[in-house]
C-alpha cells in the first residue's frame, strides 16, 4: 500500500500559492525579507514575512495567524471533493506546528490560542471532520513526522485519507529564543558558507491531501531518530542523522545513487551545517545535487519541512532540468565535509530526499517519488 500526495498547496514569503513560490524559488529570489528593529529593540532582525492580506476567521477561538495562513492555502484545494469521496468520518488531520497562537494569546488571553492542537482543531471544525486528528510539535522535524503519522493512519485503515498540514506564523518567542542562542542573523543566511552567521526566521503554511495508491507524489518512506546528545546542539558526529537517512533509503528499497536531489535542512548555523555536511558526505559523497531553500523562505520552524516538501513535490511535478539554487556567499567552508551544492542542471527528477532536524536531537528524513 502506497501513501500518495494527491493535492498540495503552500503559502510563504515567496508567494501566495505553490506555483508562485516554486517559480520564485527556482529563480533564486532571496529578497522577500524585511529588516526590523522593533522586536528586539535596537537590533535588526531579518524575517521572511508573508505580506499578503489574510482574512479574519469568524470563530474567535481559531482567529490566530497560523490559522489565517492555513485558511488562505485551503482556498484553492477543493477539500470538499475529498470529503464527498470518503466521508467526513474517514478523513484524518495531522498538523505540524510549534508556535500556534502564542503571540495571539499574549494579546487576547484566550487559552485556546495557545493550544498546540488549535490548527488541527480548526481544520476539523472548518470541514466538520469526524476522524482522528492530532498535532506534531518536534521543532523543525515536525513537518516530516506528520507524514509518518499520516502513513500509519492509512496503513491501518483508520483513515481513508489524511489532511497533512504545517503552519507557523512569525512569533516573538522563537525570535528571542534564537537570539539568546546567538544564532539569529541580521544578514542573509549562508548555509555551508565560510562566513555563515546564523538563521533567518520565516513563516509559512502548507497543506497536503494524502490518499492510498493513487497517481501523484508517492511517500516512499519516512524515518526518524533521536540524538539524545544535547537540547539545542546536534551531535557533530551525526550518528543518528546518518541512521535516519540510511533507514529511509532502506525502507524505500533504494540506494543512495537513486536519489536525484536532496533538499537540505541547511539552516546556516555552524553546528547544524557541520552535522548535516558530515551525514550527507558519509552517505552520498559529493555526487548528489543538493540545496537548502531556507535562504529563500527563511526557517519556518514547525512549517519548515512542510514548505520544503511542497517545493519538492512541485519540483518533481514541473521539472525542467533545474533544481533550486543554493543561495549562499559562494565560498564553501572547507572545514566541512564536501557536498554537492553546485548549481548545474540535472537530467532527471524522479526521487527526492528531504531532510529535517530539530532541537532535542530529533532527526527526520522523507523520500518522495512520482507515481503514475
Amino acid at each position: 500500500m502506497g501513501a500518495t500526495i494527491t493535492k498540495y498547496n503552500a503559502l510563504c514569503n515567496l508567494g501566495y500559492n505553490i506555483d508562485e513560490i516554486y517559480k520564485n524559488a527556482l529563480n533564486g529570489i532571496d529578497t522577500r525579507f524585511e529588516i526590523t528593529s522593533e522586536i528586539i529593540k535596537g537590533k535588526p532582525v531579518r524575517l521572511g514575512k508573508v505580506d499578503f492580506p489574510l482574512r479574519e476567521i469568524k470563530e474567535k477561538d481559531y482567529n490566530i495567524r497560523c490559522n489565517k495562513l492555513l485558511q488562505a492555502v485551503f482556498e484553492s484545494l477543493n477539500i470538499e471533493s475529498v470529503i464527498s469521496k470518503y466521508g467526513a468520518e474517514n478523513i484524518g488531520v495531522v498538523c505540524a506546528t510549534t508556535n500556534t497562537g502564542v503571540d495571539d494569546y499574549a494579546l487576547t488571553r484566550n487559552p485556546m490560542h495557545a493550544k498546540i492542537s488549535n490548527p488541527a482543531e480548526f481544520i476539523r471544525h472548518k470541514y466538520r471532520l469526524k476522524n482522528y486528528y492530532t498535532s506534531v510539535s518536534t521543532a523543525c522535524s515536525s513537518g516530516i513526522k506528520a507524514f509518518t503519522i499520516a502513513k500509519e493512519l492509512l496503513e491501518t485503515n483508520f483513515s481513508k485519507a489524511v489532511i497533512v498540514v504545517g503552519t507557523d506564523g512569525l512569533s516573538r518567542v522563537p525570535i528571542f529564543g534564537f537570539d539568546s542562542l546567538e544564532i539569529l542573523s541580521s544578514e542573509p543566511s549562508d548555509p555551508f558558507g565560510k562566513n555563515r552567521s546564523g538563521i533567518n526566521l520565516g513563516e509559512a503554511a502548507a497543506v497536503f491531501v494524502v490518499e492510498k495508491d493513487l497517481p501523484g507524489i508517492e511517500i516512499l518512506s519516512t524515518a526518524e531518530t533521536t540524538d539524545s546528545y544535547h537540547a539545542t546542539t546536534p551531535d557533530p558526529e551525526a550518528v543518528e542523522t546518518i541512521r535516519a537517512i540510511r533507514t529511509a533509503l532502506a525502507c524505500a528499497n533504494i540506494k543512495p545513487n537513486d536519489i536525484d536531489y536532496i533538499n537540505l535542512h541547511g539552516t546556516g548555523t555552524k553546528a547544524n551545517d557541520l552535522m548535516e555536511a558530515k551525514a550527507v558526505n558519509e552517505i552520498f559523497g559529493e555526487f548528489i545535487p543538493a540545496s537548502s531553500t531556507k535562504p529563500l523562505t527563511g526557517h519556518c520552524l514547525g512549517a519548515a519541512a512542510s514548505i520544503e516538501t511542497a517545493l519538492c513535490c512541485k519540483l518533481i511535478d514541473s521539472f525542467d532540468g533545474r533544481i533550486f539554487p543554493h543561495k549562499y556567499g559562494g565560498e564553501y567552508d572547507l572545514s566541512l565535509p564536501k557536498i554537492n551544492i553546485s548549481q548545474t542542471l540535472v537530467k532527471k527528477m524522479e526521487t527526492v530526499l528531504c531532510t529535517s532536524f530539530g532541537f532535542g536531537g530529533t532527526n527526520a528524513a522523507l523520500i518522495l517519488r512520482k507515481k503514475l
